[in-house]
């Protein structure tokens, strides 16, 4: 294959990288989630993985603590941008693509995510950890129910 067809190729899948983490930052509308739908989401996920799980009172305050951890994620992954999609137009605003802009923009995301996930990791363990075995394997059964999808909030 000749290299400027390769060149072509892993620009194009480094471009859809990009481009998919920030269409996945902006799905609901223009800034995303505001603070509050975001917090009623995140309270509505705790209560019915809660309910689902019957969960006693430690074990919630361990899940409680990662739901913190992961919005904080979260946070830190957005930055200071107010619409992630307008960091994406501003790469393609020129004639040619910004190149130096999207490797800092991907540099930013991936310092994001990999300075939270330490934390992230250790919440989600002290939950898991907190459950009793019958718990466990009901999180094993959901997970194997969904073979892989990704889908949200359906805990029901």
């Amino acid at each position: 294959m000749k290299t400027g067809i390769k060149r072509l190729l892993i620009g194009l899948a480094g471009a859809t990288v990009l481009l998919g983490s920030l269409a996945a930052c902006g799905t609901r509308g223009p800034g995303g989630w505001s603070e509050e739908r975001a917090a009623e989401m995140r309270t509505r996920m705790v209560e019915r993985i809660t309910d689902k799980l019957e969960l006693d009172a430690a074990q919630k305050g361990k899940l409680d603590v990662l739901a913190d951890e992961i919005s904080a994620q979260r946070k830190a992954f957005r930055g200071e941008s107010a619409d992630p999609r307008a960091d994406f137009k501003a790469l393609i605003a020129g004639e040619k693509f910004d190149r130096a802009k999207a490797q800092a923009l991907l540099d930013r995301k991936t310092s994001a995510v990999q300075s939270q996930a330490p934390r992230v990791l250790a919440a989600l363990a002290d939950f898991y950890d907190s459950l009793t075995p019958a718990q466990q394997q009901q999180v094993r059964e959901r997970l194997d129910k969904r073979h892989g999808r990704w889908g949200r909030g359906r805990w029901g």
